[in-house]
């Protein structure tokens, strides 16, 4: 077994704390690489707590991993000792269904792996823990290759926060000629920008805060409405081709509907408390559609990863010490990040 050592929550209710544990052996198939630098996403918080639904205790979040690889094993293929290495929110998934076929692991039929709170109900049924800790084992099927050059502090939100955004505007082809609309500027938020610019498209950032317009335009977005603003509202009705929705606090989504245009799609990124109400209206008056999106699969994480190296990609972050990761949490609610905190590893 491998030995490990990381920050977990034992209770929904305790804080954070030096934690010892084991992961698995390498086996044949297996990469381990040692954690340099671990982004910090919401759903961590979010998990801890048990905001979603129950979670296995104790828990190791972390799902933003970058890394150098020290083991391999046997029939490793695709990776070496010295390389560097990257994980995000799943560590494994069936291989046989159709999805996984068609390179959609993260909806794998019979069940992804997450790369924490979860277990692998392909291997051992063992709990899984992610990369607020200093080394960890994954398959190289689930393991994305960084470049040599690559900023690793910030590359590691291109994990989650970065293929997150990319898939769905990917797949909703968002390209030059179209107006999209990104609804708040947050981690997710951010990257939304990025790649709509870098897709073409004509950007404009939906926010509740007026004084994130400056921000906003420094990222690359052509435009700025400030929701609160009714004038402001009301002057880009009936505008977009696209809403990106990376919004996680509860808002009205029939409002950011009446700013479609006819066959628009809002789609949904963000995952807020409680469900959302819509108006059939909302939808009928122009054909509107209300799409969600989940990660990428592990082809699209890579060419995501590609993509942003040949670009210059990377995210906006305030580097940590692990020891002020509740601090982060406090200030990640209140939105006092940008954008995106990643913990330096070997503060650990």
């Amino acid at each position: 077994m491998v030995q490990t050592k990381g920050y977990a929550a034992q209770t929904p209710t305790s804080d954070l704390g030096l934690w010892e544990f084991e992961r698995r052996e390498v086996g044949p198939k297996d990469v381990q690489f040692d954690i340099q630098y671990c982004g910090v996403c919401h759903s961590d918080l979010h998990q801890i707590k048990n905001d979603w639904f129950e979670g296995i205790f104790p828990m190791v979040p972390g799902h933003e991993i970058v890394g150098k690889v020290v083991k391999v094993g046997s029939d490793v293929t695709k990776f070496k000792v010295g390389d560097l290495a990257a994980t995000g929110c799943m560590v494994d998934s069936c291989r046989e269904c159709d999805n996984c076929k068609d390179g959609l692991e993260q909806y794998c039929e019979n069940g992804n792996v997450q790369t924490y709170n979860s277990k692998n109900h392909y291997t051992d049924n063992m709990p899984t823990y992610g990369g607020y800790s200093n080394t960890i084992v994954v398959n190289e099927d689930f393991v994305l290759h960084l470049d040599e050059k690559a900023d690793l502090p910030a590359t590691a939100p291109l994990l989650c926060a970065g293929i997150t955004t990319y898939s769905p505007l990917k797949h909703w082809k968002v390209r030059k000629g179209h107006k999209l609309a990104v609804l708040g500027l947050g981690g997710l938020g951010h990257m939304g920008v990025k790649f709509g610019v870098a897709f073409g498209a004509e950007v404009t950032v939906l926010s509740t805060s007026a004084d994130k317009e400056e921000a906003a335009k420094k990222l690359g977005a052509h435009h700025f409405v400030v929701t609160k603003d009714a004038e402001q509202v009301a002057s880009v009705k009936n505008s977009f081709d696209f809403i990106l929705d990376t919004v996680s606090a509860p808002h009205d989504m029939n409002l950011y509907l009446s700013l479609l245009r006819t066959n628009g799609v809002h789609i949904c990124v963000g995952v807020p408390p409680l469900p959302h109400e819509i108006h059939p209206f909302s939808l009928l008056g122009g054909r509107k559609s209300v799409a969600g999106s989940g990660i990428g699969g592990i082809k699209e994480t890579q060419e995501m990863l590609d993509f942003c190296s040949a670009n210059n990609i990377v995210s906006d972050i305030e580097l940590i010490n692990i020891k002020d990761i509740h601090a982060a949490y406090k200030r990640m609610e209140k939105g006092d990040v940008r954008y995106r905190f990643v913990i330096d590893m070997a503060t650990l």
